[in-house]
């Protein structure tokens, strides 16, 4: 596996942005900063590939960032996270939204490809590995967030959702949870079915029935208030609700104490992501973090330096509060 950006900042004790200016320009770098930059590029192997060619001839300065929902915290997040590693880099960037939509998705490559980007990261929703594809051939980096696509040679960044489904359904198996539920969004993307199949498989090991399950249309609080209100709805509610993410949770938990039930006395509930938001909600919520920030810095190392073909899965982390305490 080819050297990172990064791991040669850390040889050399400097930061990315110092690495980016030797490549880029060195000129603007301290001599003896340079040189034990370049041993340090030397000593592991830094290579990049045909598609960082524009950057390295100062040409290209420009990434293109394609996500799913801007308005969604998550994907702020990722975007902050990729806003940073550029900035530090010396990079400009140019954002697109797709809104879900496999054609506004497309709008969006091409128009990033006809603005010249050196790169794009992107949370693909139809991107198929043929016009991924052409995109590397036109010497542009193409690195996938929280996705993959099979034959596209990409490189990805992503969480390891099914550790996340287990980590929240164990812990509310561990508070004496057994009638469970799953609020989450038809049609799933793939991250959401990871989750649910992790919560599943941690369900069946435990010898619990699988849990209800309640699809909505979009990952919003809305959504969630529009779940809890089916839920209510049905007389008896679950013990535990596992949520798709945290805006579905915020609405399912706002619904349930409006509706007089008491979290998480009588129903515990647990979202996923960690948004800023969670923390602060009226029943501070109980959920599984994902690395937002990193995934959006990482994506955006591996895109400046053309590194091809690799995947680095980073690991979520429980955060209890009290909605499921």
């Amino acid at each position: 596996m080819r050297a990172s950006i990064r791991e040669v900042a850390r040889r050399a004790g400097v930061s990315v942005g110092t690495v980016s200016n030797v490549l880029n320009r060195p000129e603007q770098v301290a001599e003896a900063t340079r040189v034990r930059v370049l041993a340090a590029i030397e000593e592991l192997g830094f290579v990049r590939n045909e598609a960082a060619r524009a950057l390295r001839k100062g040409s290209g300065r420009t990434l293109g960032v394609l996500v799913e929902d801007i308005a969604n915290p998550y994907f702020t997040d990722v975007a902050r996270g990729a806003e940073a590693a550029l900035n530090e880099g010396g990079f400009d960037v140019l954002w697109c939204t797709s809104d879900g939509s496999p054609e506004k998705e497309r709008r969006c490559v091409d128009f990033l490809e006809e603005q010249g980007v050196s790169g794009l990261i992107v949370t693909p929703v139809g991107l198929d590995a043929r016009r991924i594809g052409r995109l590397r051939a036109h010497g542009i980096a193409v690195v996938l967030v929280d996705r993959k696509v099979p034959g596209a040679g990409a490189s990805s960044v992503g969480v390891d959702h099914v550790e996340g489904g287990r980590l929240a359904a164990e812990h509310l198996t561990a508070l004496g949870r057994h009638d469970l539920a799953v609020v989450t969004v038809e049609p799933e993307t793939p991250p959401l079915r990871q989750r649910r199949a992790g919560a599943l498989r941690a369900l069946t090991r435990a010898g619990h029935a699988p849990p209800l399950t309640i699809a909505e249309t979009a990952l919003t609080t809305a959504a969630g208030r529009s779940a809890a209100q089916r839920l209510m709805d049905f007389g008896t509610l679950p013990d535990g609700i596992l949520c798709a993410n945290d805006l579905m949770a915020i609405g399912v938990v706002n619904e349930l104490v409006r509706g007089g039930v008491k979290i998480p006395q009588e129903v515990a509930v647990v979202g996923y992501d960690d948004i800023a938001p969670a923390a602060t909600a009226v029943v501070p919520l109980t959920t599984v973090r994902q690395p937002r920030r990193d995934l959006g810095r990482i994506a955006t190392e591996l895109a400046l330096t053309g590194v091809e073909g690799k995947n680095v899965v980073l690991n979520p982390e429980l955060v209890v509060r009290e909605s499921a305490s």
